[in-house]
Order: C-alpha cells, then structure tokens, then sequence
C-alpha cells in the first residue's frame, strides 16, 4: 500500500462532515444561495464529504407569511435549481432547506444535492404550533408522505420522508435527514432512519434561542446519536433572521454514538463552518455487535418495504487531509482533568466495591498479598486497604508478604517495606531465593551449577515460588489471595501461567490498563485517603521504571519490562481499539499515528512531566502493533480462559471469558499479521 493511500481518512473508513451556517438574507434566496455556495466551497477544499445548511436557509425562517407568496416561492425553487447546478464540480453532498410546493401544500423542506443533481427532498414530519411556533399557519406536515415525487428544475424528484441517501464508493455512509421539531418529538423520524441503515443524520434548524436552551438541544443531539448508534449533525440558524419577536445563535455542533465531536461558538458574525470526521468504521461495528439494535429494528418493520435508496457517488479525495475528530494518546486515560478524576474515582470505587462483596460472599479473615514495590501490587494493596477500612477491619488483617528475588533490586524493597508500614498492614519479608536455588539444583537447571542462565524457567521458577507461598499463607490465616497483574499484562500474556501475575483468589486489577494504574495511584495521591509518608511512598513507586525484576541487574540496570515487550502507552491504545471496537492494524496504525507522531500536539493527562511527553513515528508503532497482534491473538488466550474473578471497570472492555472478551485458546494472528504488512507501510 502506498503511504498517501494508508494516510487518506476516507480510505481508513471516515468521512469528513461539516454543519455550517451562513447569515441569512431574508426572502432574498439568490443571496442565500451565494453564501451557501461559498460557504460550500470552503467546506469542500478542506475535504468534507458533506455539508449540512439551517432549516429553511435559502428563504430564511422569520419571514412568516412571506413564505406563501409565489413569488418568494418561485425565486426559492430558481435559486435552489441554480445552487444545484453550481455543485457540479463541489466534492461535499449539500444539505440545504427550503419551503416547497407540492401538489395543493406548501412544506418546509431539505433538498439534498451533490455534483449538479438535486437527489431528494425530505419534507418535515412535525411542526410545532405552540408557544412562539406557528408553523401549521403556512406548512403541510410531511410525515405521511412517503413514495411521491415533486417536479424541480423540469425533473422529477424523490420527495418524501421514507428517503436515504448512500453513497456508492464509501461503506457505511448512509444518510438521513430530519428538520428541527422532528428532534424533539417521542420519535424521532431519525430513529427510523438509522435502523433503516442511516448512520449519518443531519438535523436542519430554526430554533429561536432562550437562556438554556443551547444545553438542551445539545443533550437532545447527544442522546439521539447515542440510542442511534450514529453520526448527528445539527446545524442553526443564526445571523440574519428577524429579531421582531425571537432571537438566533447559530449553534451547529457534530456528534457521534453519545459522543460530541466539534462544536462551534454561537451568536457568530458571518458564516461558520464546524467540521470534524466520522468514524463509519466504528459505528457499523458497535451496531452489529449490540444485537439489540438489529432486534429493535427488526420489529419496525422491513426496511426494503418502508424506505427508497437514493444512491450517489462521493469520489472523496485519497490525499492525506489529516484526522478532525477527538483522538487521545490514552483511550483508557481523559485528558481532560475533570473527566479524569470522575473517571479515577468511580474505578477505585468499584474495585472496593467488589472486593468488598466477595470478602463477605467467602466469609474470609483476612487478605493476603505480595507487594513488589511496584505498580500494580502498590495500587492493590491501596484498594484493599480502603476495603479493610470500609469493612471496619483492622488493617492488620492484610497481610503483606515482600518476597525478593534474584532481581530485586534496592529501590523496590525499600518502597515496598515502606508502603506497609506506612499504611499499618501486617507485613513480612519471605526470601525466596533458598527455595529457588533449592528447585534449581533439583531441576539440574544450569544456574544451579554457577552459569549465567536467567532462561524463562529461570524467572518462572520465582513467580511461581512466590503464588506457592502466597497462597498457603492464605490457607493459613483463613485469608485470600489479592491478585496484582493488570489488564495491559493480560492482552500480552506478560504473565506466568497459573503463578504470579495471572492466579490470584480474586483479582482486583484484572479491569484495569497500565496507563490507568498510574493515573490513580496519582489520583490516591490527591484523593486524601493516604497520609503524607504514604504519597511519598506512592510518587517513588511513580518514578520507578516497569520492571518484573526477575533476572539480576546487569551494570547497575535492572530488567526492563518496556525495551523487552515495547511501549505500554502504544499497547493500550491497540488494546482499547481492538477490544472495544474490533479494528484491525491497519486503521489502529493510522490513528496511532495520527496522535504519536508530534508529542507537542494535543492534550496530555494530568501529571504528565514534560520529560514524559514522548512520540512515536510510523515504524515504530507498526514495530510494536505486530508483537501486540501476535501476542494478543496467538500466544496469550490460554491464560486469559482460565483467569480468576475481577471486576470489569473500564467501558472499554475486560478480558475475562465470562465478563467480556471470548476467544479460542488455540486461535492465531495469521490474518491480522497479513494486514499488517500489506497495508501499514515501514517508513
């Protein structure tokens, strides 16, 4: 694969999308034409596949009872045919309302063009008549209207509200269109849409504003895109309307499946055009995966009976036009520092939580954990102290077992010593080094006899050693085992086989990636749960580099986790994507890089140094993704079957069989390998 085509976002399975508005001539189309057409033009040398127009934007919306005189309406349908025409040569589908005639009833409309051609009309369903509204005084409601054609320009139209628009040559770009009122009803036109295979809905506005009332058509927006499982553009009318008795914002704003994109400021001065790229990819795989949305519309009713399907060729450009949409370093991790500790909290609660439960369910004594000085076993020993505390345990009734090896290194026993005294648990230290020589010499292992062998049975020798001893303890003082290893460990198998970091009697961290582990052992830190000399303890822990420290330190340098298995920031973000969203190499490559490549773009989380703000280049994240995809799916199912119990935390997704991810225990990487190479280039 060529480097322009693996950049190009339409070929990756996005589309770029703008919701626009423009000042508003009123009862002038002609130069509401003109500033559709310009703003279109901008909107389509940024790349943007589709560009969607306020409610009623060629005539204006305030014009009241204007709207009925022929002469308005005549000028509309010349000035729309005349807007078409100009779109020939324009890459984006335009959006733009209008109030038509049809038959013996005038309905306010969103005629949908591309490349010269007038592709449908859609009236409105729902027109409100309350309050400030008195739209049924000059429209026809359009919900009912579905199968007719209207005459535009000397051609006969689709007109109708049972329209899709498709485009041939971009998978999963559906269109449907609603107007306004019909966001705010019970059911929405658009819901049917988007089970009639719509993933793109674009909402064409009017709507006055009141104090509050932009929140509230932005929860509506959010909510709709969500229960959608679609993109939802809505786009306001603003500069120019009457301000006789209303006033306008021109608010327009993207947002995809609960998630808001773009937005744009209100109350603009000229035309404004907020544009961010949809994720066809993303939302046709969380539809199929949620089976209920299928079902749902299943019980609507057969699509191919109810709607037409209007089809159109998009021909988007495959030059690198970069990526617009929210895109973090750390999918696992906000940047945004309110989202973050709202994220922190609710994590370490429901790790409490469940541990909590099944201390009860067991009716154990006591816990019982081996504390490394490390990440995970620190943040562990960190939640179950805080269940020791809100059980009204003593913490004496943890018991923390130290257990150094061969390549344990000073820096983490010290911290590890540290932490327990500090938080007034039982500690103790268990060398297990004796017990390691002992089964050496008894296995006839080279290292036994004086030679520097640090093999895997080297280092799997001490893992297993210390669940051995962890686990008779607990069997000794009627306790259970508090698991450490975390979710990043489980997606790379970097876990010993029932020993060490993948058997525990119940795993606390088992939801939890690496990246996020940090983030709340800072947010512990901050939360004052802990006393000072345990946050000293906790921020050494921080600065101390990833290491199992298994094998002894070489030239004062200890075993190194991250050069031997690669960055746990890249892996994270494959983990995320692979198991929430199922994307393959390819796309994941794409969108790495689109974050990694410049450490000087975009937000960091919280507590990130700027020492820390690293980059990564294209060969390096294909690098890494491959040992990610071979590990994931070849080598490490096997213990991810027969994990212990945790707690699914993150909405990202678990690796427990019997929480969320199912796979083969014999299952490999074949396919995802070839992707890889075929179409993620090396430089």
């Amino acid at each position: 694969m060529t480097t322009s085509l693996f950049r190009s976002l339409y070929h990756q399975g996005f589309v770029r999308v703008a919701a626009c508005t423009a000042p508003v001539t009123l009862a002038d189309p002609y130069a509401n034409r003109d500033q559709i057409l310009a703003t279109a033009r901008t909107c389509a040398q940024q790349g943007a596949g589709l560009c969607v127009f306020p409610e009623l934007g060629l005539s204006g919306y305030s014009i009241e009872d204007l709207l009925q005189h022929s002469t308005l309406q005549r000028g509309v349908e010349n000035a729309l045919v005349e807007l078409a025409q100009a779109t020939v040569d324009l890459l984006p589908v335009l959006v733009v309302g209008a109030p038509l005639a049809h038959r013996n009833s005038l309905y306010n409309c969103a005629v949908v063009l591309h490349r010269g051609r007038i592709l449908g009309v859609v009236p409105k369903s729902y027109l409100p008549n309350y309050r400030e509204f008195y739209e049924k005084r000059h429209f026809a409601p359009g919900a009912a209207v579905r199968g007719q054609s209207m005459r535009l320009g000397g051609q006969d139209v689709p007109f109708g509200v049972d329209l899709l628009f498709t485009a041939q040559d971009v998978p999963g770009f559906c269109l449907g269109v609603e107007i306004c009122e019909d966001m705010w009803v019970p059911n929405p036109p658009s819901t049917a849409q988007a089970m009639a295979g719509a993933t793109v809905l674009a909402n064409l506005s009017a709507s006055d504003i009141t104090v509050g009332k932009a929140r509230t058509r932005s929860l509506l927006c959010l909510s709709q895109s969500a229960r959608c499982v679609a993109a939802y553009l809505y786009a306001a009318a603003g500069e120019g309307e009457s301000t006789t008795d209303l006033a306008w914002d021109g608010q327009t704003a993207i947002f995809e499946n609960g998630v808001l994109l773009a937005e744009s400021e209100r109350f603009p001065t000229g035309a404004q055009a907020v544009v961010a790229d949809i994720d066809l990819t993303l939302l046709r795989h969380e539809r199929a995966q949620v089976g209920s949305f299928s079902d749902c519309a299943a019980m609507a009713g057969p699509a191919q009976a109810l709607w037409q399907s209007i089809g159109f060729t998009l021909a988007p450009p495959v030059s690198d036009l970069g990526l617009l949409r929210p895109l973090s370093r750390f999918p696992f991790v906000p940047a945004d520092p309110a989202r973050l500790e709202q994220d922190c909290f609710e994590a370490f609660t429901i790790q409490v939580s469940a541990l909590k439960q099944r201390l009860k369910s067991c009716r154990a004594a006591g816990m019982v954990i081996g504390v490394s000085g490390g990440l995970d076993s620190t943040h562990a020993l960190l939640v179950a102290v805080r269940t020791a505390d809100e059980l009204g345990w003593p913490r004496t009734a943890i018991r923390g077992y130290t257990m150094p090896g061969f390549g344990t290194t000073e820096q983490t026993l010290t911290s590890a010593h540290a932490l327990m005294e500090h938080l007034g648990i039982t500690q103790a230290t268990l060398d297990i080094r004796p017990a390691a020589t002992l089964m050496l010499q008894t296995m006839d292992h080279p290292f036994a006899r004086g030679e520097p062998v640090h093999d895997i049975t080297f280092e799997n020798v001490q893992a297993g050693l210390r669940t051995d001893f962890l686990f008779r303890l607990a069997n000794q003082h009627n306790g259970i085992v508090i698991g450490t290893g975390d979710l990043s460990e489980l997606a790379l198998g970097w876990c010993t086989y029932g020993v060490g970091d993948q058997m525990a009697h119940y795993n606390v961290n088992a939801g939890l990636p690496k990246t996020l582990i940090q983030h709340l052992i800072r947010w512990c830190i901050a939360s004052g749960h802990f006393p000072a000399d345990v946050c000293a303890v906790l921020r050494t822990v921080l600065a101390t580099e990833i290491s199992p420290e298994l094998i002894p330190a070489t030239a004062g340098a200890s075993q190194s986790t991250e050069d031997t298995i690669g960055p746990y920031a890249l892996h994270d973000f494959t983990l995320y994507y692979v198991l929430r969203h199922g994307f393959g190499p390819a796309r994941i490559a794409f969108m790495a890089e689109q974050v990694w490549r410049d450490a000087g773009q975009g937000a960091w989380p919280p507590g990130f140094m700027p020492h820390d703000h690293k980059s990564y280049g294209l060969p390096v994240i294909r690098k890494w993704l491959k040992v990610f995809m071979f590990r994931f799916f070849t080598t490490s199912q096997f213990k991810r079957s027969a994990m212990p119990n945790g707690p699914k935390v993150m909405a990202g997704g678990s690796l427990s069989p019997r929480g969320d991810w199912r796979a083969p225990s014999d299952g490999n990487a074949t396919l995802w390998l070839k992707e890889l190479e075929e179409h993620v280039p090396e430089a």
